[in-house]
């Protein structure tokens, strides 16, 4: 090992594997950088963001697309909270576009969607419910999030479609903190529709110093 890639593993302050189906949470603090890495490709990363110093502020998607004036989350956004502020700002993304529109798969959804068989599969609002309760907080506090490595495409009609990820093995987001803020993730359990391949897969997220340069795939 050289001298820097020594001073490169020591600046990671956070290197773990997210299992396929479950629900993940993190402190980022300002000017941290978190990288989420979709490992085997087409791997919807549901995900969340809250002031740490205050949880009532939270990630907000109507504001963020309200204030790029796109569709899409992609290298420069910034992501607004529900009081005007910037949480954070997206600089890197190797997939090319994420979907903030489409919201996050639940139990009733599901139902609606895929039939009663489907009313009892796991779904990204229940990871969410389980990881926010770990901050006292409910699913009334869970407002609509970005899906990360998620192919939603506006249809000519302005209807939002689910179709096959472009998401490859290996492609990642980075997104720096302009706060101190918790980040929540349900690393989507979805099976019903192709946003996952119909095979929910690990991820990897990382979190790293801003003095940190090179490649940490």
């Amino acid at each position: 090992m050289t001298n820097d890639t020594k001073l490169l593993l020591d600046e990671v302050l956070l290197d773990e594997v997210v299992p396929a189906q479950a629900p993940w949470s993190g402190l980022v603090r300002k000017g941290q950088i978190l990288r989420i890495t979709d490992t085997d490709g087409c791997q919807a990363v549901d995900t969340l963001f809250y002031r740490a110093g205050d949880m009532g502020e939270r990630y907000s998607s109507q504001d963020t697309l309200r204030v790029q004036g796109s569709a899409y989350v992609t290298t420069g956004t910034r992501l607004v909270s529900n009081e005007g502020r910037v949480m954070a700002t997206v600089t890197a993304d190797s997939c090319g576009r994420h979907d903030t529109s489409a919201g996050a798969c639940s139990c009733e959804a599901n139902t609606v969607r895929f039939g009663h068989a489907a009313k009892y599969l796991h779904a990204c609002r229940e990871n969410f419910a389980l990881e926010v309760a770990k901050y006292g907080l409910s699913k009334r506090d869970i407002p609509p999030n970005i899906n990360f490595f998620m192919n939603v495409p506006i249809e000519q009609n302005g209807e939002l479609a689910i179709v096959d990820g472009v998401s490859s093995p290996g492609d990642y987001v980075e997104v720096t903190a302009e706060m101190d803020v918790i980040c929540v993730i349900s690393n989507c359990p979805q099976i019903n529709n192709p946003c996952n391949g119909f095979n929910p897969t690990p991820i990897h997220v990382s979190i790293r110093d801003q003095a940190s340069t090179g490649d940490l795939r």
